[in-house]
């Protein structure tokens, strides 16, 4: 083994859910095995056992550790020798499930990556993060919007002060795939995101407003103190909330709005958020994600490029590219930076080295408790009328 937390092998990585028809598992994969520090070795791709089986050749996984159930692969694995077992499980299952599996992971000492939001509820989510705070894993949460360079570049900008005090916040996240009830047609992705029984409390909301609320809180550290929430379900027959506007109240004044849409047409993954400050405003958008604009009244609008040799890149945009400028990076690679984040405090407990739990540039179990009482509060309010309800959790991190 090396030092200083290099690990003179590939991370032995198992795969959750994943199965035919998925589309984040197969993401986690990609995103896991990028920077070659990882190797997909184990999974358990489906609830259904034959799925499971039938979906591991797409993934190169061998037969005799293509498990029919997560149950399988945690118990089978932990029997294997230390050098052999897994180091890790990604959850990429639909949201009900994912309180079982990490905590089954967690008890059984694998590090966990796992898809937000991280559980189906919050009294969950805080059971996870007490049980994670016990063992001793890594457990990471992919809120993959958090690994763009340009959105870590602005992150370390406004933590400098840059822009001076944030008094506003604007993040939006605007779809329209769910116009239609694509529910009804039986729409695998669809179907579990607008059931309450496998979704949550809410659904647009928990699917990517809860991606808004995040980015906004990871770029400028402001600790929320209260939200006021409207959610609404436009789609006839629908059981969950297709569009919702929030409005938070930060802790040093500052105003904040989270607007999350399924049902704009046209509209296909666009997160973008602005942010105010004294001294300057900044603008980044998600489909345009190797842009970002920087305003200052008086002088010309500034358009920072991804450029990993730029002067003007800080240490943390810089850190965050892999190509030079010119090369579009994207959804794949930032979904990557938060697994290469994981991965140093993953090697670093496999060598026996401390790291650090809560300060991490990567989401971690933290932020989906965070989340998850994000999504609470927007649910409550809304049933309240939009009533003002506290928003800041004991968990909360700067």
């Amino acid at each position: 083994m090396g030092t200083n937390g290099e690990l003179n092998r590939k991370l032995r990585m198992g795969l959750i859910g994943g199965g035919q028809g998925a589309f984040i598992g197969r993401v986690h994969c990609t995103a896991a095995v990028l920077d070659n520090r990882a190797a997909l070795v184990a999974g358990a791709l489906s609830s259904n056992p034959e799925r499971a089986k039938a979906s591991a050749p797409d993934y190169d996984i061998p037969p005799d550790r293509a498990y029919g159930s997560y149950r399988e692969l945690l118990d089978r694995e932990s029997k294997l020798p230390e050098d052999e077992r897994i180091d890790f499980v990604s959850i990429a299952t639909p949201n009900h499930t994912h309180f079982e599996i990490a905590m089954a992971a967690i008890e059984a000492g694998f590090n966990v990556m796992c898809d937000k939001p991280m559980t189906f509820d919050l009294d969950q989510a805080e059971k996870l993060a007490e049980a994670v705070d016990r063992s001793g894993v890594v457990f990471a949460v992919t809120h993959n919007y958090t690994g763009y360079p340009l959105v870590r570049q602005a992150r370390e900008m406004i933590l400098s002060g840059e822009l001076g005090e944030i008094q506003a916040i604007r993040s939006n996240y605007i779809q329209g795939w769910l116009r239609s009830r694509l529910e009804a047609e039986d729409q695998k992705q669809a179907s579990w995101r607008t059931d309450p029984s496998k979704s949550g409390a809410a659904g647009c909301f928990g699917d990517i407003g809860t991606h808004a609320f995040n980015l906004g809180r990871y770029m400028t550290g402001l600790l929320p103190e209260e939200v006021s929430c409207h959610l609404k379900t436009f789609e006839p027959g629908r059981r969950l909330d297709d569009y919702g506007h929030a409005v938070i109240r930060y802790e040093n004044g500052a105003l904040g709005t989270v607007t999350a849409s399924q049902i704009s047409h046209g509209r296909e993954n666009d997160l973008f958020i602005e942010i105010d400050g004294t001294k300057g405003a900044l603008q980044w958008r998600q489909e345009e994600p190797n842009y970002m604009i920087y305003r200052r009244n008086g002088q010309p609008h500034a358009i920072y490029s991804r450029d990993p040799n730029a002067p003007y890149m800080n240490a943390s945009g810089a850190a965050a590219c892999r190509l030079p400028a010119g090369h579009p990076e994207a959804f794949f690679e930032a979904f990557a930076n938060v697994y290469r984040a994981a991965f140093d405090n993953m090697a670093r407990r496999a060598l026996g080295q401390p790291f650090e739990a809560n300060d991490t540039i990567y989401p971690n179990v933290n932020d989906g408790v965070e989340g998850m009482y994000f999504i609470q509060q927007c649910v409550a309010s809304s049933v309240e009328n939009g009533a003002w309800l506290p928003l800041k959790h004991p968990r909360a991190r700067r």
